[in-house]
């Protein structure tokens, strides 16, 4: 069988398993007041001995290919589709005390539907809930939405799903589309709590930290409850996409202090649960997937402190300290 076969009958094996889980299987929504932490995770990362080229590590720059994110891996540039890399980094997640991994996903002919079954067994395995991050894919509306997230309560049983960018459609259509589904929970990315409330949502996440810097948590937390909806806030160690994108606004990290006080005010706000930008968003330097110390380039070296081996994990461990404090202000 040629490689392209290969590759071909892999991704129609992982489709099929995700496809066959049984409503109920565990990757959704769980009991209220239960699920605290969930932290948004890209499976699309391809290199040309696994996947035949190479996806989201380069981008091209005066004809010549560059390194699309400021820090390295620990794990090197690694391929989505490696079940050793996706368990791994599964374990790391649970580890950090995060309840749901929320799964960028683009379509059911993308590459990432293609991944999203791997993820969600290595997830299952760890104890993790798993959530779909409904991405702009080409020809998204909010009806072709609703229509593949209904496909996915009943071919995958999940429940909990995240809408990327729903501000650039009505109000009023994303009413229409989301009005005939049942069993499931729906967040929007938007910054205004009356559009979410128009646009039939059950909450809102904020995603983006350039914007949202933790100070305007508790206001909208209290919004939203007075609207009826759940508020999920979300937290990130920095921005930094220069290298990937045009976009030339950053948020430093400043050694940890910029994560703490997200996740303070998070704590603060009254949010049902805190949405972490992201476990390996490294085109925009939004990770706390360990990275290693390479020439050239930053590190975390210096992260609370630390240094060496010990910093390349401190984004997990800090997380796993917040999450504890998340669910001791919860229980009080």
């Amino acid at each position: 069988m040629s490689g392209a076969r290969i590759l071909a009958f892999l991704a129609a094996a992982i489709c099929a398993a995700v496809l066959a889980l049984p409503a109920g299987a565990g990757f959704g929504k769980l009991e209220a007041g239960s699920n605290r932490v969930s932290i948004f995770y890209y499976p699309w990362y391809s290199t040309p001995v696994r996947d035949g080229r190479w996806a989201h590590w380069y981008v091209e720059h005066d004809g010549a290919p560059v390194l699309s994110t400021p820090y390295f891996p620990s794990r090197g540039l690694y391929s989505s589709s490696n079940a050793k890399i996706v368990a791994g980094q599964m374990r790391e997640i649970s580890a950090a005390g995060v309840d749901t991994v929320v799964v960028s996903w683009w379509g059911f002919e993308s590459p990432e539907h293609d991944r999203l079954g791997l993820v969600a067994q290595a997830a299952q395995r760890q104890g993790l809930a798993v959530a779909v991050h409904v991405e702009p894919y080409d020809g998204r509306t909010p009806a072709r939405a609703a229509e593949d997230i209904a496909r996915l309560r009943t071919e995958g049983g999940f429940t909990d799903f995240y809408v990327y960018d729903a501000d650039r459609d009505p109000a009023a259509a994303w009413a229409e589309a989301l009005a005939p589904l049942d069993g499931v929970r729906i967040f929007g990315h938007t910054r205004l709590v009356g559009r979410a409330k128009a646009s039939g949502f059950d909450g809102l996440y904020t995603y983006d930290i350039v914007t949202w810097n933790g100070s305007l948590f508790k206001r909208l937390c209290t919004q939203a409850h007075s609207a009826g909806l759940l508020c999920a806030p979300s937290v990130a160690p920095g921005y930094d996409a220069r290298l990937a994108t045009r976009d030339q606004a950053t948020r430093p990290r400043l050694h940890g202090v910029t994560y703490d006080r997200m996740w303070k005010t998070a704590v603060r706000s009254g949010a049902d649960l805190v949405t972490i930008t992201s476990y390996n968003e490294w085109q925009e330097g939004t990770q706390i997937e360990p990275a290693r110390l390479q020439i050239g380039r930053p590190s975390y070296d210096g992260a609370w402190g630390k240094r060496g081996v010990a910093a390349q994990r401190a984004y997990i461990t800090a997380t796993s300290g917040w999450a504890a404090r998340l669910r001791a202000a919860a229980r009080q």
